[in-house]
C-alpha cells in the first residue's frame, strides 16, 4: 500500500517568497553600494579638479621670468677719444714740368715707381744748349782779350799824364772803355752760366723721395717751358699727413694735453672698423673757421705699409687721455627716465632692481659711471623694456664683460 503525501500549498508559497525577497534585497544592496562608491569617486574627482584649477590659476598669476642679456660691471682703464673725419694729404706733391724747350730723349722711371731724391726721371736733348754754351764761351774769350788790351792802354795813358803827353780827357775816355768792356765780360759770363743752367734743366731729377704717378709723356715728345700740363706728378707717401677739423670747443681740452706730450692719432677706414695707421698730432692751425666754428688739426703718419693715400677720407680718433681705474659697463645697459639715467641690476635671486647711475663718459659701446654701481654688479643690457622693479629674469647666453665691445669710437662725455 502506497503512502500518500499531502502537500500544503500555503507552506510552499511562503518558501518561494522568502527566497525571491532575499535576492531582491541583495540586488538593492549592491546597487546602493555601487551608487555610494560612484558618488564618492565623483566627489574626489571634483575636489582634485578644483585643486588643480587653483594651482593652475596660481601658476598663471605668478610672473614668468623675462629672458634678458646681462653683463658684469668692471674696473678698467678707458681711453678718451675725440673723433672726426679727415683727409689724407701728402707733405710734398710736385707737378714736374719742363723748364726748357726740347725733345725728350729718355724716360728713366716706371709708373708707380718709388724714386729717391736726386734720381734721374727724364732727359731732354741738351745738345742745342751745349752749342749755345760753346758760342758764349768763345764770345767771353774774345771780350776778355779786348778788356785786357784796354786795361794796358789805360795804364800807359795814366803814366803819361805827368809829362803832359796826354790829356786827362783821353785818360778818362780810356777808363770808360775799360769799364764798358768789363761789363761786357760780365754779361758773357752770365750768359754762360745761364746756358749751363739750361743744360742742367735738360736732366730732370726727383726733388724729393716719393712715388711717381702716371706719366704723361714718352720719348720723342717735344716739350716746352710754357706747357701747362705736367710730365708727371711726384708725391711723397712716407711720411704722410691727415688734416681733420674739430669743433672749437675741443681746443681747451686738447691744447693742455699737447703741452704735456705727444697725442696719439688713429686713422680708420671709411666704415670705421679697420685701423689703417697710428700717428701723432703735429700741429693745430692758427685760426678758427668762422663758417664752421672748427679748427684744423694736422697729424703725421709714417705710413710704412702704404695704407694711407692722398685725398683719401678717413675716420680720425684723437686720443686725448686715458682714465685710469674707471667703473665701466656697456652703453646698452644705460636707460633714461623721468628721474634721470638708471640701470637694472640683477641680484643672486635673479630679480632686478632699478638703480640710478651717474654717467661720466660715453665712449662707443662703453660707458663710464661714477656712482650707482660697483665692479662685480650684473646689469641688464637687453630686454629692459619688459622689466620693472623686482621682475624675475632668466639670463640668456654668456655674460660678456663691460669692455668687450669697446672699439675706441664715439664721442667723449663730460
Amino acid at each position: 500500500m502506497q503512502r500518500r503525501v499531502k502537500i500544503n500549498p500555503v507552506n510552499m508559497t511562503k518558501r518561494t517568497f522568502s527566497k525571491s525577497s532575499w535576492r531582491r534585497a541583495s540586488l538593492a544592496f549592491r546597487f546602493i553600494a555601487i551608487l555610494c562608491v560612484g558618488t564618492l569617486c565623483a566627489v574626489l574627482f571634483a575636489c582634485t579638479t578644483a585643486a588643480d584649477s587653483k594651482q593652475q590659476k596660481a601658476q598663471a598669476a605668478a610672473p614668468r621670468p623675462v629672458s634678458v642679456a646681462i653683463a658684469q660691471v668692471q674696473r678698467q682703464d678707458v681711453p678718451v677719444y675725440i673723433t672726426g673725419l679727415g683727409t689724407v694729404t701728402a707733405f710734398y706733391t710736385a707737378n714736374i714740368k719742363s723748364r726748357v724747350d726740347g725733345q725728350i730723349m729718355k724716360v728713366n722711371f716706371q709708373e708707380g715707381q718709388v724714386v729717391k731724391e736726386g734720381e734721374s726721371l727724364i732727359e731732354i736733348d741738351a745738345r742745342p744748349y751745349q752749342v749755345q754754351l760753346e758760342q758764349m764761351q768763345a764770345q767771353l774769350f774774345k771780350d776778355a782779350a779786348t778788356l785786357r788790351d784796354a786795361r794796358l792802354n789805360l795804364e800807359r795813358y795814366t803814366a803819361l799824364i805827368p809829362s803832359g803827353s796826354i790829356s786827362q780827357q783821353q785818360v778818362d775816355t780810356q777808363k770808360a772803355t775799360v769799364d764798358q768792356l768789363d761789363g761786357q765780360v760780365r754779361t758773357d759770363q752770365a750768359q754762360i752760366d745761364n746756358a749751363k743752367l739750361q743744360i742742367v734743366y735738360c736732366h730732370i731729377t726727383a726733388p724729393f723721395t716719393g712715388r711717381v704717378g702716371l706719366r704723361q709723356v714718352d720719348p720723342g715728345n717735344i716739350v716746352h717751358a710754357a706747357d701747362t700740363n705736367p710730365m708727371l706728378i711726384l708725391t711723397q707717401l712716407q711720411p704722410i699727413a691727415v688734416i681733420f677739423p674739430l669743433n672749437e670747443d675741443y681746443l681747451p681740452t686738447i691744447v693742455p694735453h699737447m703741452k704735456q706730450g705727444t697725442l696719439e692719432v688713429d686713422a680708420f677706414n671709411r666704415d670705421d672698423k679697420t685701423k689703417l695707421a697710428t700717428g701723432k698730432l703735429l700741429t693745430i692751425d692758427n685760426e678758427i673757421d668762422p663758417t664752421t666754428a672748427t679748427a684744423k688739426y694736422k697729424a703725421v703718419f709714417d705710413n710704412r705699409d702704404n695704407q694711407l693715400w692722398p685725398n683719401q677720407f678717413v675716420n680720425v680718433k684723437l686720443l686725448v687721455e686715458t682714465r685710469k681705474n674707471s667703473t665701466v659697463l656697456p652703453t646698452a645697459a644705460i636707460l633714461r627716465g623721468p628721474q634721470g639715467t638708471f640701470v637694472y641690476v640683477m641680484n643672486a635671486n635673479k630679480r632686478v632692481q632699478d638703480r640710478p647711475v651717474t654717467v661720466s663718459l660715453t665712449q662707443g659701446t662703453t660707458t663710464v659711471v661714477t656712482s650707482g654701481v660697483v665692479p662685480g654688479d650684473v646689469v641688464v643690457t637687453d630686454g629692459q623694456d619688459k622689466l620693472q622693479r623686482d621682475s624675475p629674469v632668466e639670463p640668456r647666453g654668456s655674460t660678456p664683460s663691460a669692455g668687450s665691445g669697446t672699439s675706441g669710437s664715439g664721442s667723449s662725455g663730460s
